[in-house]
Parts: C-alpha cells; structure tokens; sequence
C-alpha cells in the first residue's frame, strides 16, 4: 500500500510541478501520470472528472487529485494526491514571489512567459483531440458533433456558466447514451 501512496504522491507531484500555467495546464500531465503510465483509470472516466472538476467551485487541479486519489487509495489517498497537488505552488509560491517582483519586466521573464504558453496550447490541443476521438468511437458522430456544437453556443455565444453546461450535457448522455 505504501507503494501505492508513493505513486499518487509522485504522479500529483509531476503533474503539478510540470503544469506551468495552472490547473487546466496539469490536466495532460495529470492525464498521462493517471491514464497512460499507472492504468488507474480509463480516458473516459478520466474525462468525466475533467468535466466535474470544470462544474464545481475552485482551483481544478486539488478537485481532481482529491477524486482520483479517493478513487485509488480511499481518504488517505485524496489527502496524499490534495497535498501533492498543492505542494510545488506552495513551496514555490513562497520561495519565488520575491524573485519574480524584483525581476518582472526582466527580458528573459518576458520570453519565459512566450515560450511556455504556446508549449501548454499544444497539450491542450492533443488532449482535446483524445477526448473528441474517445466521445467519437463511444458515442458516435451525431452525437459528438451535437455536444460539441451545443457546448459551444452555450459556452461561447450564449455565456452560460459551465456548470450548467455540464450538467446539461450529463443529462443528454443520461437520456440519450444511456443504456
């Protein structure tokens, strides 16, 4: 079991140390750690914590460390995975503000900054392409297009807060892909 626990507290470590940016740039890291290298989850559960953690209050990256480590290893686990999560902002946060004020308008922070972002667009990029290709092959084409679209408007054009979104969407699934 300390095995285990070792290897919530690692994979949450990573994936929070590596996602500059915040949550939704530790989600792919977060993805691959729980989905590709440990197998504790499959990409569609996986993209159904994305989805909860999007419609619940605060910061996304505890929300789903909490469940997945709840998931894998009960309440010590989501204790483990939370603090993980939160370790590498903290030890940071506190060991770089000054730093980072004193040398803000430095070039080289300026570049840091240009350098990263696109790197965090392109993780994004691939891991909605495997949510979309995941939703294509389980629930087909009409469907994926008809969430995609919906979601769009609702989110884009209409403004409606992701929570009901989400909700929305459980509910399409529930009605229509449930079976």
């Amino acid at each position: 079991m300390l095995t285990l626990y070792w290897q919530l507290f690692v994979s949450h470590l990573t994936a929070n140390l590596l996602g500059y940016g915040g949550g939704p740039a530790t989600i792919p890291l977060l993805q691959h750690e729980v989905v590709d290298r440990h197998g504790w989850m499959t990409n569609g559960e996986f993209s159904e914590i994305v989805a909860l953690g999007n419609g619940l209050p605060g910061p996304i990256a505890t929300k789903m460390s909490a469940y997945i480590g709840y998931d894998v290893a009960g309440i010590p686990g989501a204790i483990i995975a939370t603090f993980a999560s939160v370790a590498p902002s903290l030890i940071m946060m506190l060991a770089l503000l000054g730093i980072l004020m004193k040398y803000k308008e430095s070039p080289q922070v300026k570049r840091l900054t240009k350098v990263v972002r696109p790197t965090i667009a392109v993780l994004l990029g691939v891991m909605t392409y495997d949510f979309f290709f995941d939703s294509f092959t389980a629930a087909g084409w009409i469907h994926t297009v008809i969430l995609i679209v919906a979601g769009y408007i609702l989110l884009e054009v209409r403004k409606v807060s992701p929570t009901y979104v989400v909700i929305g969407a459980l509910l399409y699934g529930a009605i229509f892909l449930g079976g």
